[in-house]
């Protein structure tokens, strides 16, 4: 059992954490076995700036005031965790709704995103956006598009007289 000290801390702790984090999603784990929960944060560690935790919904309550997190109020109800992104939303999104899938047990309740509140449905539809990777990516392609384009453009001229001479002299040669 905790002391009130120890609850103290444990609301100071997560409220800082709340109050830095790009988006929270609440779950309902009942039915998943220690090994499934290590599958799970195993998984969340590979995606960068993640966090999983199980907190007593009276902490959780606390220390959602004052943050964005305390829109998710009405979730904090039976077994709860929280996982907690830092950095990339959809990235950590992809990894809950992924483990969602193959473990029934695993129930996203809601989450916070930028002040709003999101639904079950929203978070499945927030992980089949590209991650911020893939758009850092698909950009980077886009910037780079036209300048291969413009290099292209600029050796054609020299490779169409490279093939009409090969062509003149292929004819010569008959």
């Amino acid at each position: 059992m905790q002391t009130r000290e120890n609850k103290e801390q444990t609301v100071l702790e997560l409220n800082e954490k709340l109050s830095r984090a790009s988006s929270v999603f609440v779950a309902d784990y009942k039915g998943l076995t220690v090994k499934d929960l290590d599958e799970l944060r195993q998984k969340m560690r590979e995606s960068d700036g993640c966090e999983y935790q199980v907190v007593r919904n009276t902490l959780l309550r606390r220390a959602a005031e004052g943050n964005g997190a305390g829109l998710l109020k009405d979730h904090f109800s039976g077994p709860t965790a929280i996982a907690i992104s830092y950095g990339d939303p959809v990235g950590l999104a992809k990894v809950l709704v992924d483990y969602a899938d193959d473990h029934d047990a695993f129930e996203i309740k809601g989450a916070e995103l930028d002040g709003k509140e999101l639904g079950p449905e929203d978070v499945a539809h927030l992980a089949t956006l590209p991650s911020l990777q893939e758009l850092r990516g698909t950009l980077a392609g886009l910037l780079l598009a036209p300048a291969s384009k413009i290099a292209r453009l600029l050796k054609e001229p020299g490779g169409q007289l490279a093939r009409l001479v090969a062509a003149r002299k292929d004819k010569l040669e008959e």
